[in-house]
């Protein structure tokens, strides 16, 4: 499941968001606890801690005390404005920016989309 790409803290960030958004985690919905995870992932404790305590600090997952950690109630919506955001950003503005050095139009781009398989 992780590799060397980003620290293990935040692939397991990342991978709790993925499933945030893709549904396998509901909101409000309760979580592994850090040690539940660091057992089942093989990693240490303390590095599942640092990457649910990013989650927390971004107001992804509340802990109740006590219980458990859980995701917040608007973690879907705001994880996926964030996404949409950073897809603007780092792949369709710089695309267009391509498409302008070369020569390419918005007009020749939607037609492109538009004939792409779905």
């Amino acid at each position: 499941m992780f590799d060397d790409r980003s620290p293990i803290y935040v692939q397991i960030a990342d991978g709790i968001k993925n499933d945030i958004l893709s549904g396998a985690l509901e909101e409000d919905g309760q979580v592994m606890s850090t040690n539940q995870y660091a057992a089942f992932y093989r990693i240490n404790p303390a590095t599942a801690a640092k990457g649910f305590a990013q989650l927390v600090d971004e107001g992804v997952l509340y802990k109740k005390r006590g219980i458990g950690m859980f995701v917040s109630p608007d973690a879907r919506t705001r994880l996926r404005e964030l996404r949409r955001q950073r897809f603007f950003a780092d792949v369709v503005d710089p695309m267009l920016a391509e498409a302008r050095m070369i020569g390419v139009s918005v007009d020749e781009i939607r037609k492109h989309l538009d004939g792409a398989p779905r």
